[in-house]
């Protein structure tokens, strides 16, 4: 992924079960990416649900795919990282769409902060270790060949119909056990500078003791929230459709860091 600046994070919109008024929202949201320049994550769940026949899609992501493929011809960078709601994409997201779609965390410079991005789920020792196990089997190549042997019509109910359950799953905690995972991932790698987890619906920013940061762009189930990030600077934010930006939070980059890197 290029290292430009800004570069806009945000997560777990689950759209698909969201209230009328956020997918609208959402497209204004990337109209803004557009105009501003830089680069997007998604940090997963951008669909409540998302699963690639060969010959349709779900009805749902139209026009957000739209958009982002409007968003990749204008020259702007997109990576979205698998969640656990929508994990299984493939060639349609990646080919069709234009996105850099990855089934696992994202390790890279982004706006000169060197940064580790992952959406979250299955990461805590304990609290996860039968969701892992579950995971195994779900993301299995036979387990995918079989589910896209089902009419998409009653494939998208059986999961939706599951979906509640795995949105509850991990946020009685209040993001607490991300948050740990997230310190000692920092503390473990000096390298560096930047954690970025989703899936607790939980937003965060906060400087660990070495002096790196930890940041959740929450979910736009609660609020449309998102994380901008500059060389210097990472802030959280919350989208709105007037032209003054609303900062929630914000922490500059560790000084001899933004001294010897651009």
């Amino acid at each position: 992924m290029p290292n430009t600046s800004p570069c806009f994070i945000v997560s777990d919109l689950h759209l698909g079960i969201t209230d009328p008024e956020v997918e609208p929202r959402f497209l204004r949201f990337l109209t803004h990416v557009r105009e501003h320049g830089g680069s997007l994550v998604i940090n997963g769940d951008l669909f409540d649900f998302w699963f690639e026949w060969r010959t349709v899609m779900p009805r749902t992501g139209f026009r957000v795919l739209a958009a982002l493929a409007a968003l990749r011809a204008a020259g702007t960078p997109v990576v979205w990282i698998a969640g656990n709601h929508d994990c299984w994409g493939g060639e349609l997201l990646r080919q069709d769409v234009g996105v850099d779609f990855r089934e696992g965390p994202l390790v890279a410079r982004l706006a000169g902060w060197q940064a580790r991005v992952e959406h979250g789920d299955g990461l805590r020792e304990v609290e996860d270790r039968k969701y892992r196990r579950l995971r195994t089997v779900l993301r299995h190549p036979l387990a995918i060949r079989l589910f896209r042997v089902l009419h998409p019509d009653w494939g998208t109910r059986l999961a939706t119909g599951s979906s509640g359950a795995s949105r509850k799953h991990g946020r009685h905690d209040e993001g607490g056990g991300l948050r740990l995972v997230a310190l000692q991932q920092l503390a473990a790698d000096p390298s560096l500078e930047l954690v970025v987890y989703g899936h607790s619906h939980e937003t965060a920013l906060e400087r660990a003791s070495g002096g790196g940061v930890y940041a959740n762009a929450g979910s736009w189930l609660d609020a449309p929230t998102y994380l901008y990030l500059t060389p210097g600077r990472v802030e959280l934010r919350r989208f709105t459709d007037s032209a003054e930006i609303e900062c929630l939070h914000a922490l500059d980059r560790r000084a001899e860091k933004a001294l010897t890197q651009p």
